[in-house]
């Protein structure tokens, strides 16, 4: 057995070991022709999907679930690497030294002189300085340079709204906020009667902009309240399911007025359990 099969197979291995797998999974003559075949963008919406459940696994508390989610996200990483140090990019040693770099200087209140007793408030303005000179450093010179175009974009627009508050563009508080989504809402209304499917798709838009405004007003995260009125939504309709298969029936074969009726069952049930 040579060296490389003794690593492949060593069940202790650790990082080497998944690197090593992943090496001779793109070699190009002895390799696996699907993953040969990948390319950074190819394998780009499974790095996201992962991403998500690994978020998925921490919102169930599925403890027993995340060490295996984590293990696909770190993989996503690895299979970018290797990609890279094929293309003559950069090595993932690269992209952990780099990534250690960063912690540290972003962490001089840690790792270097600076007094650790600070509030949290401190330390994240003490952050955004940082980044701000690391986004100057490459040359990134306007408010909004640097927000990943390829963020969820909810998180995309909060990220947006928080930069250019930073400029002072920004309402002073939430009455303002309320106001504007008021507008939109108007407007969306009277889009729907008399504009384009894409003029509505517009007005839809700045409806939804100014709805993740007014949660990072609340500091709320969009992502995350959105996440959790999907599982409520979720366990509510499984409920009303269970409820219509006691009864021999389905869905479709209900009315609306019945399955409201199931719903708000469902809702006060829930709220009995939590009192």
């Amino acid at each position: 057995m040579t060296e490389s099969d003794q690593l492949v197979h060593d069940p202790k291995g650790g990082m080497p070991r998944l690197l090593e797998i992943m090496r001779r999974l793109r070699d190009p003559k002895s390799g696996c022709p699907w993953d040969i075949e990948q390319d950074f963008s190819t394998i780009a919406p499974y790095t996201i999907e992962e991403a998500y459940e690994v978020a998925d696994a921490i919102e169930r508390k599925a403890w027993g679930e995340l060490k295996g989610e984590l293990g696909d996200l770190l993989f996503q990483s690895v299979f970018h690497a290797q990609m890279a140090e094929e293309a003559g990019l950069f090595s993932f040693d690269e992209v952990a030294d780099g990534m250690s770099d960063k912690m540290v200087a972003r962490h001089p209140h840690v790792f270097g002189d600076e007094n650790r007793d600070k509030s949290a408030e401190q330390q994240t303005r003490d952050w955004e300085t940082i980044k701000a000179a690391e986004r100057a450093a490459k040359a990134e010179t306007g408010v909004l340079d640097g927000v990943a175009i390829g963020l969820p974009a909810l998180l995309r627009a909060v990220k947006l709204q928080k930069r250019a508050a930073r400029v002072g563009f920004d309402w002073p508080d939430t009455v303002q906020v309320l106001d504007k989504i008021q507008e939109e809402a108007r407007e969306l209304v009277e889009a729907r009667d008399r504009l384009t499917q894409e003029e509505v798709r517009e007005e839809m838009g700045d409806l939804l902009f100014v709805m993740a405004n007014l949660a990072r007003h609340l500091d709320v995260e969009p992502e995350e309240a959105l996440r959790h009125c999907n599982a409520k939504f979720e366990r509510r309709f499984k409920g009303i399911e269970e409820r219509l298969a006691a009864q021999g029936r389905r869905p479709e074969e209900a009315t609306l007025d019945e399955m409201d009726a199931l719903w708000d069952a469902v809702k006060a049930e829930e709220k009995a359990q939590k009192t």
